[in-house]
């Protein structure tokens, strides 16, 4: 049974067949929200930044949301195969109680999680910016209805979410009045999309704002605080950046071509690790499950994600959740020994897709549903 499995978009189909798949034909790599979802795919991130993609020397954009973005932050590290294992262990080890030992609270959580941040990033933000071919875009959701301006009493900030949730019934578009994207991008190259599908904001990263956008971006409501008036950015309260792009199902399709001595070259692909074979636009969207398939935008996308099948083999027959903190409850050792062999067990996913890239010629994938 393979572990790994890859679907395409037309385009990219068109591609795998006719090229295969290199690491120069890669121009950005999305980074979904998912929490400790995307543990799974450590060992996969540790292959393709630390091995895979340095074979190549073009620019690569890094577009992430929640822990998307901190996956993508920390690959930018100079040697992101270390940096991307200390943060699988510091995820898995890392336990949310407070010093009474009572449920955490969401300002607890933020505190530790800050911590964390501060012990990853503190004094390095030039080498995330500075990087020479990777360039990050940090995905948030910025409050731009008075009920979602300030973070305040939990009630006002539920109702705030139930009219986001509302209007987003009606469509994407109308969420727009309630929470906006904000990217902050590196200044050096924007994020190269139009950025038209819903309503965006854009905010150049700096050594200032890099932690606390990192922060929001993986500040789930009610399980972390807002991050307010972070520098650089419009006044007001960022949360997690998967409530308005859970899957960053975005405009790739539009990812200018790239020629070498008047020639078009092959690409650009969009490398898609992710631990699902489908694209959930926003995290609202969960439920609406017309809002999954796959759309032309998606035509030069190259998912890679587990097999549903081996994902039934792993610890309690899943990838870790979040769900899994409550689950454990106190026990933390067995969650925490369940999520390193989850990790572990990962690796088959870098291992079948270093053996398939190795071989060279034509790669064969599933269309994107």
């Amino acid at each position: 049974m393979q572990a790994l499995q890859i679907h395409a978009g037309p385009a990219a189909l068109k591609h795998l067949r006719e090229h295969g798949l290199r690491p120069e034909h890669v121009h950005m790599i999305p980074g979904a929200a998912g929490g400790p979802k995307g543990l799974a795919l450590n060992p996969l991130d540790r292959f393709l930044f630390g091995h895979w993609l340095p074979q190549s020397d073009h620019i690569v954009h890094l577009a992430g949301a929640s822990i998307g973005a901190w996956r993508l932050a920390t690959a930018c590290m100079p040697d992101a195969d270390a940096a991307l294992a200390e943060m699988a262990r510091n995820y898995i080890h890392e336990s949310f109680e407070d010093a009474a030992g009572g449920p955490p609270t969401p300002g607890h959580v933020s505190q530790v999680f800050a911590r964390q941040l501060d012990s990853d990033f503190g004094g390095r933000e030039h080498l995330v910016l500075g990087h020479p071919r990777y360039r990050l875009h940090v995905f948030t959701s910025r409050g731009v209805h008075p009920l979602l301006r300030r973070e305040q009493q939990r009630l006002r900030t539920a109702l705030g979410y139930l009219g986001a949730f509302t209007a987003n019934l009606l469509s994407r578009r109308a969420m727009a009045k309630w929470l906006e994207r904000v990217v902050f991008s590196d200044p050096r190259d924007p994020l190269p999309l139009p950025g038209q599908d819903y309503r965006t904001h854009r905010v150049a990263l700096d050594a200032a704002n890099l932690r606390p956008a990192i922060l929001a971006s993986c500040s789930i409501p009610f399980w972390l605080r807002a991050v307010h008036d972070i520098p650089g950015a419009p006044p007001g309260a960022y949360w997690d950046g998967g409530i308005t792009d859970y899957h960053l199902h975005l405009e790739y399709a539009s990812l200018p071509t790239r020629s070498h001595d008047g020639i078009e070259q092959p690409g650009p692909l969009v490398l898609y690790p992710h631990f699902q074979s489908s694209i959930v636009p926003g995290w609202l969207d969960k439920g609406l499950r017309g809002r999954h398939r796959a759309t032309p935008a998606l035509s030069n996308v190259v998912l890679l994600s587990p097999n549903p099948e081996w994902v039934r083999t792993l610890p309690r027959g899943k990838l870790p959740d979040r769900q899994d903190f409550k689950a454990y409850g106190r026990d933390h050792a067995a969650r925490m020994a369940h999520w390193t062999q989850a990790v572990a067990e990962s690796q088959r996913l870098a291992d079948e897709f270093e053996a398939l890239t190795a071989k060279g010629g034509a790669v064969e994938a599933l269309p994107l549903v």
